[in-house]
């Protein structure tokens, strides 16, 4: 009988703990792994689907603008939470220690400006601020990091899997003449393999050590080592039935990326829309607060001329109520500003009462621009509605009427032909590649379906050689690893597919399912086809409304001053001054909506036709169709 050496297997087994000790991997470490894993994963499903990649990060900013106002402008927040995550207390157990990094207070670069100081934004500062504090934007881009951390979950399936486990047991056995108590300890490690054919492959090797602490205090070393492998024939075989989830969950990530980029013009419109929205109510309030003046200088006009006996005092009162009613018009145009200006804060990502205001020169600069676009004149095209508007006043009053039609004459470059946008929307859609990429994947559930209709029959191989040892084998000798002593076998299974019932039911699901995504796909296509030509139709009436308002403030313009003079001579009444005023405010109204209505059309044709191209900032590139 021969005994192991006991320093040697103490060395062994302690090189095996230290192994394990190392093993023992802080969580911070599996965290910047995964996104490692995902990133790389992100950028190369960028460069496939949309030809280029951006950088990529689910980490909140250091220093999120919404905490810097909360704290910079002194704002009430119910707890930490509303500071990010940063700010939150540690519970106790919390895994590491460091992250997220901790932020206690406002430091002088927290705030964005003084105390009382309201943060004003352009236009795109909003685009980027939405960008980086937006809720929204912010979960879309979880969504994409959660497809790519599947994909590695999915891809894992195929690589080498390794597992080791080490155990020591003292044990005592009563049962016999005298006392039997030994130590039996153990090491194993196994591994194993699937690969995309079908084929499974695994292998271990066991150590034991036996050590008596009675009698004659005998030790032995067992070792165990073993294989197996099966290979599928039929049902199970083959790359794109073993592999599919694999293949979907790639599928997944980049229709995600799709989605991601879909939703990224989405918001920049949305953000855009919003901006010139809030603007618009700004130019409504001023619109109130000029009429409103005019009115109060009106009620007084009407006063004056009640005392030199000119106006009954019917009149008057007519103008006092007016008076009265402009005031109620300026104080509501002042609360749907305010309402409108808190949403569009939320839509940024900001609390709702922080000192953020808009750039007014913004809406200016938008006029200055759409007047050049739009007002071009039409002289080479003597029948255009340009040269209608301009002669009309010229025709005689028994004239034969013609209504010209409105055209895409004198338009905006955007305003292409319908079938030409169509096309380079279904060419450019990525929510219509990613439904025509749904197709495809329900043709592989049809594949994957059928194959659970097969028989399975699959190869087998084992084999194992060595000896294991435990405190009844403790006087044995140590055993040896000697392959032309093991034992080997290979078999076939053979599972007849009598019961399918399930199976039968799934393939038949299959179809239905494909036949869905055909269908989803051809809906979105008439939606594409039907929000693209909307778009162009609400360009073109927002450009005839530009026209129309244009016209109707310039003559709104004229009759108030008319009525106004006509009041003082005697030759009107004060209802007519009282029009006149209404009317105007209600065209200077109309006609920041049709310029909003126009810049917003246009942002939106471009996000319907997916040519607006915006980056990881929220910044945009327009298109430009020369």
């Amino acid at each position: 009988m021969r005994s192991v050496n006991r320093r040697s297997v103490e060395k062994v087994l302690i090189g095996v703990w230290m192994v394990a000790c190392v093993g023992c991997r802080q969580p911070a470490s599996y965290r910047v792994e995964a996104d490692r894993v995902a990133t790389e994963i992100i950028r190369n499903k960028q460069k496939q689907a949309l030809g280029k990649s951006e950088p990529f990060t689910i980490e909140p900013p250091a220093n999120a603008l919404r905490r810097r106002l909360l704290l910079g402008q002194r704002l009430p927040y119910a707890g930490n939470a509303s500071l990010g995550t940063g700010s939150l207390p540690r519970p106790e157990h919390w895994p590491e220690k460091e992250y997220p990094p901790l932020r206690e207070g406002a430091t002088a670069s927290a705030a964005p400006a003084a105390d009382n100081e309201t943060l004003k934004l352009t236009l795109m500062d909003a685009l980027q601020v939405a960008a980086a504090n937006s809720r929204d934007y912010q979960s879309q881009k979880e969504d994409v990091f959660r497809a790519a951390l599947d994909l590695d979950l999915e891809s894992d399936e195929f690589r080498s899997t390794f597992a080791g486990a080490l155990e020591s047991v003292t044990s005592a056995d009563l049962s016999g003449s005298s006392a039997v108590v030994g130590v039996e300890s153990g090491a194993s490690l196994d591994w194993s393999r699937r690969l995309q054919s079908g084929a499974e492959l695994t292998a271990g090797i066991a150590l034991d050590l036996v050590k008596l602490l009675t009698q004659s205090r005998e030790s032995s070393l067992g070792v165990l080592m073993d294989a197996t492998i099966s290979i599928p024939l039929m049902r199970g075989a083959g790359r794109h039935i073993v592999a599919e989830p694999m293949t979907q969950a790639e599928r997944d990530v980049i229709y995600a990326v799709h989605t991601f980029e879909r939703y990224k013009k989405t918001l920049a419109v949305r953000v855009a829309s919003g901006y010139l929205s809030v603007l618009q109510q700004l130019d409504q309030v001023r619109n109130a607060e000029d009429n409103y003046r005019r009115v109060i200088a009106g009620a007084r006009r009407a006063r004056r001329l009640q005392d030199a006996g000119e106006l009954d005092d019917i009149q008057v009162g007519q103008a006092r109520q007016e008076e009265l009613r402009g005031r109620d018009r300026w104080i509501s145009a002042q609360q749907s500003y305010a309402r409108s200006l808190d949403s569009f804060r939320i839509t940024l990502g900001l609390p709702p009462d922080a000192r953020v205001d808009l750039d007014r020169k913004e809406l200016d600069r938008l006029a200055e621009t759409a007047r050049a676009v739009l007002a071009k004149t039409s002289d080479e095209a003597p029948a255009g509605p340009r040269r209608a508007e301009a002669e009309a006043e010229a025709v005689p009053a028994d004239a034969k009427i013609e209504l010209v039609p409105p055209s895409r004459e004198g338009g905006g470059a955007l305003e292409m032909e319908p079938d030409k946008a169509v096309r380079i929307a279904l060419a450019r859609r990525l929510d219509l590649r990613t439904a025509q990429g749904r197709v495809y994947d329900s043709q592989r559930g049809v594949i994957v379906a059928a194959d659970a209709l097969r028989a399975g029959v699959e190869l087998e191989g084992a084999g194992g050689f060595g000896e294991s040892r435990s405190l009844g084998s403790a006087d044995q000798s140590n055993a040896r690893i000697r392959p032309e002593k093991g034992s080997y076998g290979l078999g076939v299974l053979l599972e007849l597919p009598f019961e399918r019932t399930a199976e039968r039911n799934t393939y038949r699901e299959s179809y239905i399912s494909l036949e869905r995504a055909v269908r989803s796909a051809q809906e979105l296509e008439d939606e594409i086809k039907l929000e693209v030509r909307d778009a162009l139709r609400k360009l073109l009436r927002s450009r005839e409304g530009f026209r129309i308002q244009a016209q109707a403030v310039k003559l709104a313009e004229r009759r108030v001053t008319g009525t106004q003079l006509f009041l003082e001579a005697g030759r009107a009444q004060i209802r007519d001054v009282l029009e006149a005023q209404e009317a105007l405010v209600s065209a200077q109204n109309e006609l920041t909506a049709a310029l909003v209505d126009y810049r917003v059309a246009e942002l939106e044709l471009q996000r319907d036709m997916s040519v607006l191209e915006v980056n990881e900032k929220g910044l945009w590139r327009e298109y430009k169709p020369e």
